[in-house]
């Protein structure tokens, strides 16, 4: 095998449900062999032994590590005992810590297929967030601000959108207010109580880089102001001016994930609902 082609492997994926708690874990894991590239392969749904059947026999066309997670026992028997006889290693990534949680509650374990995905009260109230979130992109109905549990002032490019979005499938309530020179913030802004409000910035020339490259998908060569890299570093240094005067905090979002930027940003109103 030449060395090109031994940065891939294949990694399957064995899911009961939708497949979103073991593709980030999955994800996360692979995360540590910069070197290496996964090739993703999901089985969802997984929850009859004629599906099972079908996911064994693409693992046996595309041999690689088995993670899965099945709260069916004989399922998740003849799945470890196929990939044993194909010799590829099976692990099941939350048996330890059900195993762990076991111990320590000194409880009767009851596996609930799907049960991470029930639609109880926290999924409603992810789906109500999603929704305010949605109606409030880009400071849209800045007239109900004050019912959202976070707002982002961000400039042009700090991914103020899709972080709202992470933030949302969390349960907040998120809206995002794009900052622009020359162009006033909603009023409704500065009189917010309830809110945690934070300002996204990020360096002038990775903005510049990203604005640029926007420019030239759409095909607009004459924003020259817009991917100046000392009208830029002015429009950051008016948002940290303004977030100061109101006691906002604020987060450089440049070489940041948007999962990052969200953490802290979870941190940020942990620490607020502290005090």
């Amino acid at each position: 095998m030449s060395h090109t082609a031994s940065r891939f492997f294949h990694i399957h994926l064995v899911s009961d449900a939708s497949g979103e708690t073991i593709t980030r874990v999955a994800r996360a894991a692979a995360a540590n062999y910069a070197s290496h590239r996964p090739i993703e392969h999901l089985h969802a749904m997984v929850r009859a032994p004629a599906q099972l059947d079908a996911a064994i026999a693409e693992i046996e066309k595309a041999p690689g590590i088995v993670l899965y997670t099945l709260a069916d026992r004989n399922l998740k028997s003849r799945l470890e005992k196929a990939c044993s006889e194909l010799g590829l290693p099976c692990v099941s990534i939350l048996d330890p810590a059900i195993a762990a949680l076991a111990g320590y509650l000194n409880a009767e374990i009851r596996p609930r297929v799907g049960g991470q995905h029930a639609l109880n009260e926290e999924y409603f109230s992810r789906i109500k967030a999603l929704d305010f979130t949605m109606m409030h992109d880009d400071g849209q109905h800045p007239e109900t601000l004050e019912q959202a549990d976070v707002v982002l002032v961000g400039i042009s490019r700090t991914s103020k959108t899709p972080t709202s979005i992470y933030l949302a499938n969390r349960g907040l309530k998120t809206a995002n207010v794009p900052f622009v020179p020359g162009r006033p913030l909603p009023e409704e802004l500065f009189r917010l109580n309830r809110p945690l409000v934070v300002g996204l910035v990020a360096n002038a020339s990775v903005i510049a880089d990203i604005r640029r490259k926007r420019l030239d998908i759409l095909n607009d060569s004459g924003n020259h102001d817009y991917v100046d890299r000392r009208q830029i570093a002015r429009e950051i240094n008016e948002l940290k001016t303004l977030c100061a005067r109101h006691g906002w905090p604020v987060i450089d979002v440049s070489r940041r994930s948007i999962e990052e930027t969200a953490a802290l940003v979870l941190n940020l109103l942990d620490g607020k609902n502290d005090r």
